[in-house]
C-alpha cells in the first residue's frame, strides 16, 4: 500500500505544499484509491493537484470522525464532479451535530444529504475496504488511562467521540495503522486492530494522537508502546511538540509533513 500525506499541521522543509490544521491521507491498495479525511478546507486538491494525485479516480472516501478538521473538505470535495460515484464510509455518529464552546465544529453536512449527494455507507462495526484494509469502527476501551472523556464543556451535549475510528493495513510485517485523531486513545486503537485483524505485530503507526501534555497518560503510552516494539511511529496532527519529544526520548519517531509519502508492504 502507498500512503501520502495531503493534509497536516505541518509541511516537509523544502516541500512546498499547503498545511492547515487537519488531517487527510491518500491510499492506494492495488486498484484501490481512498481518501481517509478530507481537512477543514481546499487544501487537500491543492496539494493532490501539486503532488500528481488525480482524486477523480477515488472509489471511496472514509471519515475517521466528525470533527471539521477532518470532514469540512467536504464542501469542496462535494463539488467535484466524480463526487457521485464515491462510497463515503463513516460511524454513525460522525454526521451527527458536534459542539464545543458553544460553537458548531461537525461535519458541514447530514447523513441525510450526503446520502442524496454520494454513496453513504455507516457502520460502527468493522468492515473491509480492501482485502487488507479494514475500517476499525467503534473503538472499545482496553486501558484504564484511556477512558473516554467529553469533548466540549459543561453548557455543550456531553459528547464521547464514540464515532472516532481509524484504518489497520494487514501487511507482510504486521498492522500499519492510520488515526485521525485518537481520540477513543492510541493504545486502545491498537489494541482494538490486533483484536479485529487477528495479527498481534504493529509494524507502524500514523496520524493525530491527541496528546499534549507531559503527564500520567503520556507516560503510561510511552510504557505502553515501548512493550510493542514499533518500528515506524509518526504522531502527527493532534500531538504537540513536547509530547512528541517525551516520546521521542523513550521510542523514537518519525517527522511528518504534507508531501510525506510512505511504502507499506
Amino acid at each position: 500500500m502507498k500512503l501520502t500525506v495531503l493534509v497536516d499541521n505541518n509541511t516537509l522543509i523544502d516541500r512546498y505544499y499547503l498545511g492547515e490544521p487537519g488531517a487527510s491521507y491518500y491510499l492506494e491498495d492495488g486498484d484501490a484509491k481512498i481518501l481517509f479525511d478530507v481537512g477543514y478546507s481546499d487544501v487537500f486538491l491543492k496539494n493532490a493537484a501539486a503532488l500528481d494525485i488525480d482524486l477523480s479516480q477515488l472509489g471511496q472516501v472514509v471519515l475517521s470522525h466528525g470533527h471539521n478538521d477532518h470532514t469540512r473538505g467536504l464542501l469542496w470535495l462535494s463539488g467535484q464532479e466524480y463526487f457521485s460515484k464515491l462510497e463515503l464510509v463513516a460511524h454513525p455518529d460522525a454526521l451527527e451535530p458536534k459542539m464545543f464552546d458553544g460553537q458548531d465544529i461537525g461535519a458541514p453536512f447530514t447523513a441525510d444529504e450526503l446520502a442524496a449527494k454520494c454513496k453513504l455507507r455507516l457502520s460502527s462495526k468493522p468492515m473491509q475496504l480492501t482485502p487488507r484494509l479494514t475500517f476499525l469502527g467503534e473503538i472499545p476501551v482496553f486501558n484504564d488511562f484511556e477512558q473516554r472523556r467529553s469533548f466540549g464543556n459543561g453548557s455543550d451535549p456531553v459528547d464521547l467521540v464514540m464515532d472516532d475510528t481509524a484504518l489497520a493495513y494487514q501487511g507482510k510485517n504486521g498492522l500499519f495503522i492510520i488515526t485521525g485523531c485518537s481520540h477513543s486513545g492510541i493504545c486502545n486503537i491498537i489494541e482494538y486492530a490486533k483484536q479485529v485483524c487477528g495479527d498481534s505485530r504493529i509494524s507502524g503507526v500514523i496520524g493525530g494522537w491527541h496528546l499534549f501534555k507531559v503527564d500520567e497518560r503520556l507516560e503510561k503510552t510511552i510504557s505502553y508502546l515501548q512493550g510493542q516494539h514499533i518500528q515506524e511511529l509518526y504522531p502527527c496532527h493532534c500531538c504537540s511538540f513536547k509530547a512528541k519529544a517525551a516520546l521521542h526520548a523513550h521510542v523514537p519517531i518519525n517527522e511528518v509533513g504534507v508531501g510525506k509519502k510512505l511504502t507499506i508492504i
